[in-house]
C-alpha cells in the first residue's frame, strides 16, 4: 500500500471553510458582492469637491461684484470716505463715518446687555439646572434664534419703544443724565432701543455656543475643585469658566458678528439719521440699515457706488469677526463631542 501525501489546503488554494464563509456573507449581504464601488466613490468624491468649490466660487463672485461696484466711490473719495461725516446725496458728498459709529455703538451696547445674561443661562443649564428643566429651558432659549428679525422689529415698535419712552428713558435721564449718555428728549426710538433689540437677538447664539464649550470641559476639573474644598461658585469660576474662557470669547465674537450685520429690526427702531451723538437716546444709523433704506432710492452712480462700498466694508468686517470667533471656539473644543454633565 503506497503512502501518498495528502496536500494541505493552505498549499493548494483557499481553505474550504473560508470559501464557504465568503459565500455565506455574499448571500447574506448582496452589496458585498458588488464590484462597481470604485466608480461610485469617484463620482461621489467629485460631487462633494464640486459643492465645496461652488461655495468658494460664490464667495469670490460676491467679493468681485462688491469691489467692481464700489470702484467709482473709491476713486472719488479714497480713504477719507470712512472718516468723513458728510452724507448729502443731492451734492454727491458721501462719508461713512456716522454709519460705522452707529454700527459699533449699537453692537457693543448689545454685547454689554446680552453677555451676562447669555453666559449666566449657559452656566445654569450646564452646571445647576435640574434634569427636568434643562430640555425646556434650552429649547426656549434657542427658540429666540428662530424668530424672524422683522417680528422683533414689530414687537419693539409696539411694545418695547413705548416702555422705553414712558418708563425707562425718563428714569435714566433723572438718575444718569449727568453722564451725557442718557440726555435729551425720550423719543423711545434711538441707539438705546437698537442696542436692546440686538441684545435679545444675540442671546441664543452666545448662550448655545457657550453651553457647548462648557460641556467639553473635563469632568475631573470639577471633581478636583470640589475635592479641594471649593464651593460650587469657586468650582465653576476656577474649574469651568477658566478652562472655557477662550471658547466663551469666541461665542461673544460670533454674537458680535450677528449684531454687526443685523438689518430689519435695527432699521425699525434706531431712527435712521446719519449723525453722531453722545446720547443713547438720539437717533442713529448703521451700515446695514442705510443699505436697506437707501439702496432702492439711489439715483446717481456715485450714490450707488458709495452704498456698495459700505456693503463691502461690512462684508469684510463680518468675515474677519466670524473667522476669529471660529478659531477661538475651535481652540477649546478641538472637535471633541459634547458631553453631558447630568
Amino acid at each position: 500500500m503506497s503512502n501518498q501525501a495528502v496536500p494541505h489546503p493552505s498549499f493548494g488554494g483557499p481553505e474550504p471553510d473560508s470559501v464557504a464563509r465568503e459565500q455565506v456573507k455574499t448571500a447574506a449581504n448582496p452589496l458585498l458582492g458588488f464590484s462597481g464601488g470604485e466608480g461610485a466613490d469617484t463620482a461621489f468624491r467629485f460631487a462633494m469637491l464640486a459643492c465645496a468649490v461652488g461655495v468658494v466660487a460664490l464667495l469670490g463672485l460676491i467679493v468681485y461684484q462688491l469691489v467692481t461696484g464700489s470702484q467709482l466711490s473709491w476713486h472719488t473719495f479714497g480713504w477719507k470716505f470712512f472718516g468723513s461725516s458728510d452724507w448729502n446725496p443731492v451734492e454727491d458728498q458721501f462719508g461713512a463715518f456716522p454709519f460705522i459709529y452707529g454700527t459699533l455703538v449699537s453692537s457693543f451696547l448689545a454685547l454689554a446687555i446680552a453677555v451676562p445674561l447669555a453666559v449666566g443661562v449657559a452656566v445654569f443649564i450646564t452646571e445647576m439646572c435640574p434634569g427636568w428643566l434643562k430640555g425646556p429651558l434650552s429649547f426656549t432659549t434657542e427658540l429666540l434664534a428662530a424668530i424672524p428679525s422683522v417680528i422683533y422689529g414689530l414687537w419693539a415698535i409696539f411694545v418695547m419703544v413705548p416702555l422705553l419712552r414712558i418708563w425707562v428713558q425718563p428714569f435714566l435721564a433723572r438718575t444718569l443724565g449727568w453722564t451725557g449718555f442718557f440726555s435729551g428728549p425720550p423719543y423711545g426710538i434711538g441707539m438705546l432701543a437698537a442696542g436692546i433689540i440686538l441684545a435679545i437677538m444675540i442671546i441664543p447664539i452666545i448662550s448655545s455656543i457657550s453651553r457647548e464649550v462648557l460641556t467639553v470641559v473635563p469632568q475631573n476639573q470639577r471633581e478636583a475643585a470640589l475635592a479641594l474644598g471649593a464651593t460650587r461658585w469657586e468650582m465653576i469660576r476656577i474649574g469651568v469658566l477658566r478652562n472655557a474662557r477662550a471658547g466663551i470669547v469666541g461665542a461673544i465674537i460670533l454674537g458680535l458678528g450677528r449684531a454687526l450685520g443685523e438689518t430689519m429690526a435695527v432699521t425699525m427702531v434706531i431712527g435712521n439719521r446719519p449723525e453722531i451723538a453722545k446720547s443713547l437716546f438720539a437717533p442713529g444709523y448703521t451700515m446695514a440699515s442705510v443699505l436697506a433704506n437707501e439702496f432702492s432710492e439711489a439715483t446717481g452712480d456715485v450714490y450707488l457706488s458709495a452704498l456698495i462700498e459700505i456693503g463691502l466694508a461690512l462684508f469684510f468686517v463680518t468675515i474677519v469677526v466670524n473667522a476669529m470667533a471660529r478659531l477661538l471656539v475651535w481652540s477649546v473644543t478641538r472637535g471633541l463631542p459634547a458631553r453631558s454633565n447630568a
